[in-house]
């Protein structure tokens, strides 16, 4: 893929799971762009089985979309109160 299709590709994802117009890094879309990546290496991984430094690269990009999502629930939960 060149990188310009990957860059269409990110702007797609990009205006498709933002919250407001101007928006390219709230957590919703780093979770999408993480999930875009994750299932690129897991395809990558599936042909290469003996790329350990990729296998890194792929757990590290998991544990960054778990920390989106465990901050994205409490944001949640804040939120709820508030409105009490």
């Amino acid at each position: 893929m060149t990188p310009y299709a990957k860059t269409k590709k990110k702007e797609a994802l990009i205006k498709k799971n933002r919250v407001h117009d101007k928006d390219t890094g709230s957590s919703v879309v780093q979770i999408a762009l993480l999930n875009e990546q994750i299932a690129e290496l897991t395809k990558h991984l599936k042909k290469n089985q003996k790329d350990e430094h990729s296998r890194r690269g792929l757990l590290k990009m998991v544990a960054k979309r778990r920390s989106h999502e465990k901050f994205m629930t409490k944001q949640k939960v804040q939120k709820v109160l508030k409105a009490k």
